[in-house]
C-alpha cells in the first residue's frame, strides 16, 4: 500500500509543475504574521454546513449509514474508514493509532457537503496506509451527539486531525483537495523532510550536513518553518515533499512549525522569522539566505540558486 507521502505529493503536485507560478503575488498575499502565543482554535475559517441534529435519534439496531455514495466502494474499502458510535469507542481508536495521524470526519445523514467529502475519505483511505480514518455520524444517537459536543463540533462537515490522542488541526467546509493537502501536511511521517522539533534537532541537523575539512560532504539545508494552522504553508508543502526526493543527493530538507512548542517559537523569533511560510537556506552553519511566500517557481528557483546552479529569469 503507498505511504502517504507518496500518494498525496503526487496527486496535489500535478497542478503545481515546478516550472510554474514565477509570479510573486500568490506566495505573498496570503502570508501570516507569527505571533509569540500559540493560535487558538477559534481562529479556524467560518464553518459551512449547519450541525441541526434530529428530533427523533436513531434506533441504534443498527450502524448509521455512511454519507451518500458508498455504495460505490467494495466493502473492504468502506472498512477503511473505520465509523465509530461513541466517546469510548473514539478514544480508544486514538490510543490506538498512537503516533499515527488520526483523521475524523464528522457527519450528520442530512448534510449533502458531508455525502459530497465522503468518497474523498474512503480514497484517501485506500491510498494512505500510514494514516487512519474515522467517520463520526453525529445524528446517528445520543452517544455520538456527546461525542461532537465534547469535541467542539457545531457544523459538518468537520473534519480534526490527531495524534497522539491530541488535536493538532481542525478544518471545516473544506474541499477534497484541501483535504489530501491537509493530510500530507499533518500525517508526514515516512519520507525525506526532516521534522525538526526543537533548536536542538536544527543545530544537530545544521552540524551533520556540514562541509569536511576539504570542502566535501557538505550539503545546502532549506529549512521550511511554519504554522500549523497556516494555509499557505500546507499549500506550497507538497513542493517541498517532491524536491525532497528529486534533490536529495545535493539538499537537505526540513521543517519546523513555529507552535510546535515554546523551543520552537523562541527559534523563530532569533531568527527573525515574523511571516510564514519561511525558508531559511543554510550551508556550513551559516544562513545564506531566505524566501517568503508559497510562490511554488519561485522557491524552487531560490533553491537552485543557493545550491549554485545559475538560475537565469
Amino acid at each position: 500500500m503507498a505511504s502517504t507521502a507518496t500518494f498525496l505529493s503526487t496527486t496535489l503536485a500535478r497542478s503545481s509543475s515546478l516550472s510554474s507560478n514565477t509570479s510573486s503575488p500568490s506566495g505573498v498575499n496570503n502570508k501570516v504574521v507569527v505571533r509569540s502565543s500559540f493560535p487558538s482554535q477559534s481562529s479556524s475559517r467560518r464553518l459551512r454546513a449547519a450541525f441541526v441534529v434530529p428530533r427523533a435519534a436513531a434506533s441504534g439496531t443498527e450502524k448509521a449509514s455512511a454519507p451518500n455514495k458508498k455504495d460505490s466502494y467494495n466493502k473492504e474499502d468502506k472498512e477503511r474508514v473505520v465509523q465509530v458510535h461513541g466517546i469510548d469507542e473514539f478514544d480508544a481508536a486514538l490510543r490506538a493509532a498512537k503516533n499515527r495521524l488520526v483523521v475524523v470526519e464528522f457527519a450528520a445523514s442530512h448534510s449533502a457537503s458531508s455525502s459530497r467529502m465522503y468518497p474523498s475519505m474512503v480514497q484517501l483511505s485506500r491510498t494512505c496506509g500510514d494514516v487512519d480514518f474515522l467517520l463520526v455520524m453525529g445524528d446517528e444517537s445520543e452517544a455520538t451527539k456527546a461525542l461532537c459536543r465534547r469535541e467542539g463540533v457545531a457544523r459538518v462537515p468537520h473534519f480534526a486531525f490527531y495524534k497522539g490522542a491530541r488535536k493538532v488541526h481542525e478544518e471545516e467546509g473544506i474541499g477534497p483537495d484541501q483535504l489530501a493537502g491537509d493530510v500530507l501536511y499533518y500525517g508526514d511521517s515516512h519520507q525525506a523532510v526532516v521534522q525538526l522539533r526543537s533548536r536542538d534537532d536544527v543545530e544537530a541537523l545544521i552540524d551533520e550536513h556540514r562541509a569536511g575539512a576539504e570542502g566535501e560532504g557538505g550539503k545546502l539545508v532549506v529549512l521550511d518553518v511554519g504554522l500549523k494552522h497556516c494555509g499557505p504553508c500546507v499549500k506550497v508543502y507538497p513542493t517541498v515533499v517532491k524536491l525532497s526526493r528529486t534533490m536529495a543527493d545535493t539538499t537537505v530538507f526540513a521543517r519546523m512549525n513555529g507552535d510546535e512548542n515554546e523551543s520552537c517559537m523562541e527559534f523563530l523569533r532569533d531568527m527573525d522569522v515574523v511571516e510564514v511560510p519561511t525558508f531559511l537556506f543554510i550551508r556550513d552553519g551559516k544562513i545564506v539566505g531566505r524566501y517568503i511566500g508559497s510562490g511554488k517557481g519561485e522557491l524552487v528557483g531560490e533553491i537552485l540558486r543557493y545550491s549554485g546552479v545559475r538560475v537565469t529569469y
